[in-house]
């Protein structure tokens, strides 16, 4: 992921009694030549912090007090984010002989003063905490921290803390490594601090960061962690234990039936991802996601609206607390296929220049990614990407090899099964027959990851669904009155009864069902003509499997029971309901 901040702790970190090292120095320039933006993080008070540091204007931003002052020195603003120091707390501590320095809300004095400050504190009865920092300790405002501060600079100059390397030394960066994406901990400071980090700085002291921050400033990238505190929730495993993927920038593959829940576990996965802050570019071609807008910073566009050009796209994503649905579900299919293929590099560039959007979902994925040329629309490098399809097995080997999460609801088509196997092939033995019992009989609400993904530990991994914030909403209705290209049309013969008739919608399919009597019915039904057509027109194989099954009893149910049967089975799969003309309509399902 794409690094566009750094946060540093100062005393302990970069800097010494003597102050910052000249190689330290050099080292902050060519990371904020690369164009990362540089913010000192520090317990410092401000004015301390400028008689021993000297010229602040090695950095972008100043967070001083311990999180309480946001000071940018290239326009000297100042910020103060918490409340003064109370002047009775001044007294206070006088009159106990207590020694201290005081900044604007901050006083600081030696730890060994701890006891007497907490009975100061509390005789005086002030809304005040302490938090140490080595052999000092500083007396806050309850709720401010160096996090509190840095997520304040970071939210003015509109950068994400999921962006954001931070590093320190002492008890006191705790919080600020924990609000960052990448948290680092010097080797010469607090132990505790490396056991919480994401990564440890190698050296005996604050010098030793100049060559860490010039690998920073040469690769531009966070870098890589031993764990990931950040874990999206999926569901539950069959003993009951929690399933969660790890955040890590994975690109992410969910495939299976039309209609398994596909949708649904990308949406859950949308969801969690920008509740922990990440900004999500959702390319929507069904309509499937519109519930997200729901959350704090998402927005949908498109829809009944025509959609958005790219620069409009790219517009609504340049501040990082901003998330986006694009529906595409009032276009053609020609024309779905055009929009994606046009935004999606557009996407790509903003990325490598911004960082944003954290991740790209690509529904339907089949439809757009299926060229050779796959390599121009998805840019492996930066990853980030979430594949969603019922066809994987048209996705380019590349797409399939790229994809470090795969997650499959019900997969009840042989060859879709062995392509995902195949997929897998370099971290499991196959076995055909199992992979597709395993795949192909999962009901609603249940999912695997397969053994490519780390969680599954190498193995088809079972859990059920977890539950979603947002509802989910399957359009279901779109699907009843949108038509299929004439091509595809289903042909009733003329009977005595009626002329021919071409059926393009589902809609007309439930009417005819109704309309017609089994005996008409009956050629149709032995060559499976009706489940052959839903499984390869529509797409909906589980519907397939269940007109199969009745098209297989004719000659043993009463004239007119298929029939009956049949439209049930669609009125059942697309929520169909009688309107107050007595028509079928469809209804949306939660």
């Amino acid at each position: 992921m794409k690094l566009t901040v750094l946060a540093l702790d100062y005393d302990g970190t970069i800097a010494t009694g003597e102050g910052v090292a000249d190689e330290v120095r050099a080292a902050l320039g060519a990371v904020r030549a690369s164009g990362i933006t540089v913010l000192l993080v520090t317990g410092r008070i401000l004015s301390e912090l400028r008689r021993v540091a000297g010229d602040l204007y090695f950095v972008d931003g100043v967070v001083a007090e311990n999180g309480a002052i946001v000071h940018f020195p290239s326009s000297d603003h100042t910020s103060v984010l918490a409340p003064p120091v109370p002047p009775a707390l001044l007294d206070e501590l006088g009159r106990r002989d207590i020694p201290f320095r005081s900044g604007q809300c901050l006083v600081d004095t030696d730890a060994d003063h701890s006891r007497q400050v907490v009975e100061a504190i509390r005789a005086l009865e002030l809304p005040l905490v302490q938090a140490f920092n080595r052999g000092r300790v500083m007396i806050l405002p309850q709720g401010v921290s160096k996090a509190t501060g840095l997520q304040v600079a970071l939210d003015i100059l509109r950068l994400s803390a999921r962006n954001t390397l931070a590093i320190g030394d002492a008890e006191n960066d705790h919080e600020l490594l924990r609000l960052a994406e990448v948290g680092a901990a010097v080797e010469w400071g607090s132990r505790a601090l490396q056991a919480a980090a994401d990564v440890v700085v190698p050296g005996a002291g604050p010098g030793a960061v100049a060559p860490f921050l010039a690998e920073v400033a040469r690769t531009r990238v966070l870098p890589q962690t031993r764990r990931a505190r950040r874990r999206l929730h999926l569901g539950y495993g069959e003993d009951g234990s929690d399933f969660s993927l790890a955040v890590r920038g994975r690109n992410v593959l969910v495939a299976g039936d039309a209609r398994s829940g596909k949708s649904w576990v990308a949406g859950l996965l949308c969801e969690q991802l920008i509740l922990h802050g990440y900004s999500v570019c959702v390319l929507d071609p069904e309509g499937d996601y519109r519930s997200l807008e729901a959350l704090r910073g998402v927005s949908v566009l498109g829809g009944e609206d025509r959609p958005p050009p790219p620069h409009h796209v790219l517009r609504e994503l340049r501040f990082p607390d901003r998330s986006l649905v694009v529906d595409l579900s009032q276009l053609s299919l020609e024309e779905k296929v055009t929009y994606v293929r046009t935004v999606l590099p557009a996407l790509n560039e903003t990325r490598r220049r911004t960082g944003l959007p954290h991740r790209i979902l690509i529904d339907e994925a089949h439809y757009f990614l299926h060229d050779p040329d796959v390599a121009g629309l998805l840019d492996f490098e930066h990853n980030g990407y979430t594949v969603v399809t019922y066809r994987a097995s048209r996705l380019p080997p590349e797409v399939l090899a790229h994809a470090e999460v795969m997650i499959v609801t019900c997969e009840s088509t042989p060859g879709e099964v062995d392509a995902l196997a195949r997929a897998c092939a370099h971290c499991s033995e196959i076995d055909l027959a199992t992979w597709r019992g395993r795949l192909g009989h999962l009901p609603l609400g249940e999912a695997v990851a397969l053994p490519v993904t780390e969680e599954a530990g190498g193995l088809i991994r079972h859990f059920n669904l977890g539950r979603r914030l947002t509802p989910h909403v399957r359009h279901r209705a779109k699907y009843m009155d949108v038509p299929v290209a004439d091509r595809f049309a289903f042909e009733f013969a003329a009977t005595n009864r009626r002329p021919s008739r071409r059926v393009r919608t589902m809609r007309a399919f439930v009417e005819e069902l109704e309309l017609a009597a089994t005996v008409e019915m009956e050629p149709y039904l032995r060559r499976g003509d009706f489940s052959r057509w839903v499984g390869e027109v529509f797409g909906d194989y589980p519907l397939a499997r269940d007109l199969h099954r009745l098209e297989s009893r004719v000659g043993g149910l009463a004239d007119g029971e298929i029939a009956e049967a049949m439209a049930a089975a669609v009125r059942a799969r697309y929520d169909l309901v009688p309107d107050e003309h007595g028509r079928a309509t469809g209804s949306r399902e939660p």
